[in-house]
């Protein structure tokens, strides 16, 4: 089996910092390599073997991030070595060394194993995802002022500085945590490609989620709403009727409303499958909903609204711009009804809830309405609900608007 040892090799020239180096042996045959670590003068004679970083911690010349460089190498070395000796085969200093080499080439710096990340993401159609490592990695930019940096120099000092520069920037702790997790995944993600090693750079950042304010709004105010005279807005219009038709479909969510085809009204239903969980869900279509979906079903697509218009291309992209459009609209709605708060499509599907709960619709029917995911929290209410029972209940909520 090969050795591996640090060896300090003083300047030629007086004065002058020397260098750290590792020393390869095997079959006694030894070569040498540069650690790229320049250091002030030392023993000569103080090297070590692959453990032995201790007394160097001692030495003031050499840095914590020159201590994590030795020991993601030699970490290197030994996974180098261990997979050559397990193949048996026979080996020599310069193939360590050739393969190590090899290995630093494939180390690649946080951007452009975030850029790579992205691109993997793209190309398995999870554009949310991407969507979401790309906004983060902007941020992160931003912070560093577009300096790069390798994976290895991500540390607990520099996420804290991070976390200290999102704050100072106005955001949420959850904004905050959002980009942090982001950022953790990718870390983990090069850790477990054995481009760097653990140093738990995220342990004293937060990461987790807080309890935000409440959304929903009150059954008068979804009355009030339903009721403004927007037919010399056409587009404010549209963003009403989705935003109620998304209540009166049991807070659909909207980039599922946004999929419906006509091949999902079936019987009377609307059947179709959570884009989130893949639940499949059944809609009972009262009258309200029949109204909406005949003022804006579109006879030359197969979606029934008008927000996949080019079928085939970048239908999330425009769902996503759909999204941005309605929201739009349903802000300046908010206003023209008095609302305090902002009104979003996401308020329709927390309204519904909060409205079922205050009617006293049992939390398992509530929840299988919503289509949640059955995780162990809300496994303690799930429950196999007749659909019956479920479109009762959505009918006592309409009923009152």
């Amino acid at each position: 089996m090969s050795t591996v040892t640090v060896k300090f090799r003083p300047s030629k020239v007086p004065g002058r910092p020397g260098s750290l180096v590792y020393q390869i042996a095997h079959n006694r045959i030894v070569k040498q390599i540069a650690s790229g670590i320049r250091i002030d003068g030392h023993d000569e004679n103080c090297g070590c073997a692959m453990s032995c970083l201790i007394p160097y911690r001692e030495q003031n010349s050499i840095t914590s991030s020159a201590i994590r460089h030795l020991e993601h190498d030699l970490l290197s070395f030994g996974s180098i070595i261990n997979e050559l000796d397990r193949q048996a085969g026979d080996y020599t200093t310069q193939d360590v060394i050739r393969y190590f080499q090899a290995l630093r080439q494939t180390s690649l710096s946080v951007f452009d194993f975030m850029e790579a990340t992205i691109s993997k993401l793209t190309g398995m159609n999870r554009l949310g995802t991407a969507r979401n490592y790309r906004a983060a990695m902007k941020s992160f930019r931003r912070f560093r002022k577009g300096a790069d940096i390798s994976l290895e120099e991500i540390d607990r000092d520099l996420m804290e500085e991070y976390q200290t520069y999102l704050k100072t920037a106005g955001l949420a702790r959850n904004s905050v945590s959002f980009y942090m997790r982001i950022m953790r995944a990718v870390y983990n993600r090069g850790v477990s490609l054995d481009l760097t090693i653990d140093r738990r750079p995220f342990q004293n950042v937060f990461t987790g989620t807080e309890k935000t304010p409440k959304r929903a709004i009150q059954a008068a105010d979804i009355s009030r709403i339903r009721n403004l005279d927007l037919t010399r807005y056409p587009r404010l219009e549209f963003a009403r009727d989705i935003f109620m038709f998304l209540f009166y479909c049991r807070g659909m969510s909207f980039v599922d409303a946004a999929f419906l085809k006509k091949s999902n009204i079936r019987y009377g239903n609307l059947t179709y499958f959570r884009r989130k969980t893949g639940q499949q869900i059944h809609v009972k279509i009262i009258n309200c909903i029949a109204d909406i979906i005949d003022r804006h079903i579109t006879p030359c697509s197969e979606y029934i609204f008008p927000i996949i218009t080019n079928i085939g291309r970048n239908e999330r992209q425009q769902y996503e711009t759909g999204l941005r459009e309605v929201n739009k609209y349903l802000k300046t709605i908010g206003e023209m009804a008095g609302l305090s708060a902002q009104l979003t499509t996401y308020v329709a599907r927390h309204s519904w809830a909060t409205i079922a709960k205050s009617k006293n619709v049992p939390l398992n029917v509530i929840a299988d309405a919503l289509g949640h995911e059955s995780t162990h929290t809300t496994q303690i209410y799930l429950a196999a609900i007749n659909s019956s029972e479920i479109d009762n209940a959505n009918e006592l909520i309409i009923a009152d608007i």
